[in-house]
């Protein structure tokens, strides 16, 4: 069910199979995968690969065929993630009248406009 390994390679099939199985059981993040299944990049490399290819998905299918693994899936998802929005994000109503100013010039149109001007080398 695995793909052929080939060239210089230090980690086996079934060392990435028990890295990728130890994440999802633990729920720990790659980084917190422990050394003895070896660098936690060359694992979420290779499970991602097989992933995309479908690898994974003939893999466990074959194990509860032969009732080897039961593998239920359950699916929960939180976000702690807090995010303060300004007042005029949230769709509160917007002030739409204007506040007349005392005097009449601050209403008016600006009083100068800063135009950026190019020097010539010197």
């Amino acid at each position: 069910m695995f793909p052929v390994q080939r060239g210089n390679v230090r980690l086996s099939n079934l060392q990435t199979l028990n890295g990728t199985l130890y994440v999802a059981e633990h729920g720990c993040k790659w980084r917190g995968l422990p050394p003895r299944f070896g660098r936690w990049h060359t694992v979420y490399t290779r499970m991602n690969r097989w992933d995309t290819r479908g690898v994974l998905d003939r893999i466990f299918e074959h194990l509860q065929r032969e009732q080897l693994v039961r593998v239920r899936l359950e699916v929960v998802g939180t976000d702690g993630t807090i995010v303060k929005v300004h007042p005029d994000g949230t769709g509160a109503r917007k002030k739409t009248g204007r506040k007349r100013s005392e005097s009449l010039g601050l209403d008016g149109p600006p009083r100068f406009i800063w135009v950026p001007r190019m020097h010539a080398p010197r």
